[in-house]
């Protein structure tokens, strides 16, 4: 799912700036407009998969043009959640499978990685990459 959210960036007198994504109420920080950029695309994707593994809707921007002041920035961030996800998530989940012992005897005979053919079974059933 993708989404495109507003930030403020807030320069700071030490240098660097304070990053606000007012329709989540979340921040964070970076020293160049660049590196707040991914920073805030981090975070919002951070936040939104947590939202969605807790079974919370995640809100969309309320406002593509917030209100700031006159020293503030504003621009937008996009983000893709199921992407975020799919790089990030990649914790091994162990599942047990039942499969004929005939089958069984006939894989391992052939060096079968049980793990990669059920991993590519599975990709292929659901279209993804």
């Amino acid at each position: 799912m993708k989404q495109v959210y507003p930030i403020i960036l807030t320069p700071e007198k030490s240098g660097g700036f304070t990053v606000s994504v007012p329709d989540l109420d979340i921040g964070t920080q970076g020293k160049t407009v660049a590196e707040c950029i991914d920073m805030a695309r981090d975070a919002i994707s951070l936040w939104g998969i947590c939202e969605q593994d807790a079974g919370r809707e995640i809100p969309q921007a309320s406002s593509l043009s917030p209100a700031h002041t006159e020293n503030e920035l504003v621009t937008l961030v996009d983000v893709d959640f199921a992407a975020y996800r799919k790089a990030c998530d990649n914790r091994a989940v162990r599942k047990n499978v039942t499969i004929p012992a005939w089958l069984n005897a006939a894989a391992e005979a052939e060096h079968i990685n049980f793990s990669n053919v059920l991993q590519e079974g599975l990709k292929n059933r659901l279209h993804l990459d």
